[in-house]
């Protein structure tokens, strides 16, 4: 029973699409980790003062800090994030972030951003 479960696990995670490393502005490394049409989970990767540029867009985004420190930027308002953090972006609001720390961020867009597939 188990050996089976196992293939099957095994075979899902073989066929898991593989999406590259792309670097949107200096300083800054983005991945697609998993997407559909409703969800997609993105890591972005930040050198210590790297930016990530104020700007908006129409999907409702998410971002946890696993590793670093940032400010965020907000609707006119400034937040310090440290590891375990997460702020939500409605659509639409103007945002961006400064790294502090070196770091990596892992956000969520609803519905996905193809503009990043």
């Amino acid at each position: 029973m188990y050996d089976d479960m196992f293939s099957v696990i095994k075979e899902a995670y073989m066929t898991l699409p593989k999406f590259p490393v792309v670097s949107p502005d200096a300083g800054v490394l983005r991945q697609v980790l998993s997407e559909s049409p409703e969800l997609m989970v993105v890591s972005f990767r930040f050198e210590t003062g790297a930016e990530g540029k104020l700007h908006k867009h129409p999907h409702v985004q998410s971002t946890y800090v696993s590793k670093g420190k940032f400010r965020f930027f907000r609707d006119g308002a400034a937040y310090e994030l440290k590891v375990g953090d997460s702020l939500v972006i409605p659509g639409n609001i103007e945002h961006g972030c400064e790294c502090l720390e070196e770091g990596e961020l892992i956000d969520c867009f609803t519905p996905r951003r193809d503009d990043f597939l």
